[in-house]
């Protein structure tokens, strides 16, 4: 398919890597070539640019002169944060260039608080919001009477921070917890106290939130993805982050891509699409045109409706960097910049 005569604009796809890759990257060889010639079919001109602290001025530069920059960069990889890179965004943006996810952004929807702030939702649940790691000591406890809770550090990404939480029965001084870190397959017992310690360096992130854990998860968690305020796919996925038992943690897999029209998920599609995305907006006052080119919200199975209908509970959000994506979603992303770009034009 041949691109339209009239061009959009230019924006860059950026994504983090070392001088070699800055070096050999191309669009074609790029895990994002799907996304550059979707871009292209809808009249959009797109260039790489690969970032690390190291060409932070250069990169600066590039994305002066462009119209727009789509960024895949997560919020840790390997030690390295996006403080940097975040404050460059900023002043891009501030110069006129539009930024995907902007930084500020994801600070609303992206982090593990918007849990905390849709909690009302119908998608939310009990969750509870320790800004200080007195106020956990204080409050987590009591919750843990009730059951077992899943703790999660606000910024991270591949289970970084996640845990199981569930006291240990019988009498116990100290106190004594069995943990199961999301990045790890076996749990461990250990005082309630030497638990709160690993927790300590969260706080440095603003907070730190607490979910009961859904006893649906070893069913699987789906994945829906979002080009802005619409579908643009679904994934599915049997886990085995946080589940103890060894046949469903035997069950499990990578995840199975799907496109928009699936029709095992058109109900949470119309969830997301026709309430829970505006409801999401108004109650972080994010304005349409500011959604993310390309976000996904992650479901557990909740308890059924009286009629059986399962109930759908949000587990994150994940904004800065979202990929693999269904095949279809590049054309959904390309089909939302170029509707951002028309309207500056």
């Amino acid at each position: 398919m041949s691109g339209p005569t009239a061009r959009l604009g230019r924006v860059a796809l950026l994504w983090r890597g070392d001088e070699a890759a800055r070096r050999h990257a191309t669009p074609d060889t790029s895990r994002f070539k799907a996304v550059f010639a979707a871009l292209a079919d809808v009249g959009v001109d797109a260039e790489l640019v690969v970032y690390e602290d190291d060409v932070l001025d250069a990169v600066r530069a590039q994305l002066a002169k462009l119209d727009g920059v789509l960024v895949w960069v997560n919020p840790i990889h390997e030690g390295r944060n996006r403080a940097n890179l975040d404050a460059l965004l900023r002043e891009v943006a501030a110069r006129g260039v539009w930024v995907s996810a902007h930084p500020d952004v994801i600070l609303k929807m992206g982090t593990k608080e918007v849990l905390h702030r849709t909690r009302t939702m119908s998608w939310g649940c009990d969750t509870a919001l320790y800004r200080t790691a007195e106020a956990m000591r204080a409050e987590l406890p009591v919750r843990l009477a009730a059951g077992p809770r899943v703790i999660k550090r606000n910024r991270g990404n591949g289970g970084q921070g996640v845990w199981k939480v569930e006291m240990l029965a019988g009498p116990h001084n100290p106190p004594m917890v069995r943990v199961l870190d999301a990045t790890k397959e076996a749990s461990e017992e250990l005082a309630l106290e030497e638990f709160f310690q690993r927790c300590a360096d969260y706080f440095e992130d603003g907070c730190v939130i607490d979910q009961p854990f859904q006893s649906r998860l070893s069913e699987g968690v789906v994945r829906c993805y979002m080009a802005g305020d619409r579908c643009a796919g679904f994934g599915h996925q049997k886990v085995k982050a946080l589940v103890d038992a060894p046949a469903a943690r035997a069950e499990a897999g990578g995840r199975l891509y799907t496109s928009n029209a699936d029709p095992r998920f058109q109900r949470l599609r119309r969830l997301m699409e026709d309430e829970w995305t505006p409801q999401l907006t108004s109650l972080l006052e994010i304005s349409r045109r500011d959604l993310p080119m390309i976000w996904d919200a992650d479901f557990m199975l909740g308890p059924p409706g009286a009629d059986g209908t399962d109930s759908y509970v949000l587990g994150e959000i994940n904004v800065s960097s979202v990929f693999p994506i269904p095949d279809e979603a590049s054309a959904e992303i390309a089909s939302r910049v170029a509707d951002r770009l028309r309207s500056k034009l």
